[in-house]
């Protein structure tokens, strides 16, 4: 099987277990841990899962040149990209965090352009400007509808989705020089660091009495997969695929984040999610990815150049 392939599996299986994690997440947000010591406990256990496999497996060092990049991807896709998401998760509607989060190929678009030097043709600058007004309108409709929405959820997923978008072009400029587990273990370690101000208190706080199976069975799918299996495929995928391609992928994560809210709402009959689903978010993800179909159709003619 071609590397390239094996990528687009990573790609897909990460993004799969991203559309899950909307709803999953939620589920004991704040009732039974709050979104920072929930942050600190990810971050916390995957710096194990991670440093234990690269100290025991891969015998590679960062050279000096690089840490200021990995510094930034620790911030922005350890530390900022989760916290953001978190507390934007605990506020706000599945749904919308969903296709919001779909906003990451236009952001990604834009960084590779001042970072990558990639060109900027007149689809991707029509497909720039489509996409942002179906997230725009979607964050701003978020205070005026019933179910979980809100508009400060809304905008703290547009924030996590710009933080995942840099990092994810910046982890790029890593990806042809080390190992994928040796970028992601450094990327979890920096994160923590930075989160351990905020979150210790939080974590110290937290009421693990309180907690059921169920609890634990969902930080578990948090760390082991969201976090742990996700990071790693799309940090393989990275070495193989343009970040663009990468970024694509987060069109998937709407469609798994519909079908289990659908369940949830109609099989199950849980009133708040049936609310989340209506005309007006449906018309938002279509706009949004019909932003993100022109930003990938190709064009001969460039209208801006480096």
């Amino acid at each position: 099987m071609k590397n390239s392939t094996k990528a687009h599996l990573a790609l897909l299986g990460a993004n799969i277990i991203y559309g899950a994690n909307y709803i999953i997440a939620k589920g004991i947000m704040p009732n039974k841990i709050g979104p920072t010591s929930f942050v600190f406990i990810r971050l916390a256990c995957c710096v194990i899962l991670f440093w234990t496999i690269k100290l025991l497996f891969v015998k590679e060092k960062i050279e000096r040149k690089d840490l200021l990049r990995l510094a930034l991807c620790g911030l922005f896709g350890g530390a900022a990209n989760q916290m953001l998401f978190f507390h934007g998760i605990n506020l706000t509607s599945p749904i919308d965090a969903s296709i919001i989060t779909t906003a990451t190929p236009i952001v990604v678009l834009i960084f590779s352009y001042f970072i990558l030097k990639e060109r900027i043709t007149k689809n991707k600058l029509s497909g720039i400007t489509l996409g942002s007004i179906g997230a725009i309108f979607l964050i701003v409709y978020g205070n005026k509808t019933d179910g979980t929405s809100s508009i400060l959820g809304n905008l703290l997923v547009v924030l996590n989705a710009s933080s995942y978008g840099l990092y994810l072009v910046i982890a790029r400029t890593l990806m042809n020089k080390y190992q994928a587990i040796t970028v992601v273990s450094w990327i979890f370690l920096l994160g923590f660091l930075y989160v351990l101000p905020f979150g210790l208190n939080d974590f110290l706080n937290t009421d693990f009495e309180a907690f059921t199976l169920n609890t634990y069975l969902t930080i578990g799918y948090v760390v082991l997969f969201t976090t742990f299996f996700a990071y790693l495929f799309n940090i393989y995928a990275l070495k193989h695929l343009v970040p663009s391609v990468t970024s694509s992928y987060t069109y998937l994560q709407p469609v798994v984040s519909f079908l289990i809210v659908s369940i949830l709402a109609y099989v199950f009959m849980q009133e708040a999610y049936a609310e989340d689903i209506n005309f007006i978010k449906i018309l938002s993800c279509f706009v949004v990815a019909a932003g993100v179909y022109l930003i990938s159709k190709p064009e001969k003619k460039v209208i801006i150049k480096q």
